[in-house]
């Protein structure tokens, strides 16, 4: 069985090393050692030093040579459209208070796993909720390793 030894950061390998690709929810991209199979149907085993965080882009370099691309799946979010800056502000404190994941996208709105209560809340909070189905990558976190992509969550203790 091909064997996955190290995580390569996206931008950091080259698409002519790529040889398949393997399609993950957010949950699914947290891993060390497991088995799984690739978007072609190929098994493969996840075997890294250290559970890591998989993001959209990143490679698996394979102990064979060559590299399994990892993608996002597309998973059920709410997407939160702010009046403002401040409004925005607000919005993300009323979501972190909640200890909810957040991704914050490229043109300031933000990005929550979808929850019907939540939705409720943020609509009356004054912001535009949008349900659809995308791909799910969270803020880090403040105690993460840089670059690592990981810690959704956080500790309180020992930082």
């Amino acid at each position: 069985m091909r064997k996955a030894i190290e995580r390569i950061v996206s931008g950091h390998w080259s698409a002519a090393d790529q040889i398949a690709s393997v399609t993950l929810t957010f949950d699914d991209r947290h891993r060390r050692r497991i088995r799984m199979t690739d978007d072609g149907g190929e098994a493969f085993l996840l075997d890294l030093a250290e559970a890591e965080h998989l993001n959209d882009g990143d490679g698996l370099r394979l102990d064979s040579g060559g590299i399994i691309r990892v993608l996002a799946a597309p998973e059920a979010v709410l997407d939160i459209r702010c009046q403002d800056g401040a409004h925005t502000a607000r919005i993300a404190w009323h979501i972190g208070n909640r200890h909810i994941a957040l991704e914050v996208l490229a043109d300031g709105s933000l990005r929550i796993r979808a929850d019907h209560v939540l939705a409720e809340m943020l609509r009356g909070l004054g912001a535009v909720v949008s349900e659809r189905n995308a791909a799910f990558s969270p803020e880090p976190g403040a105690y993460a390793t840089p670059g690592s992509g990981a810690g959704a969550g956080h500790d309180h203790h020992g930082h």
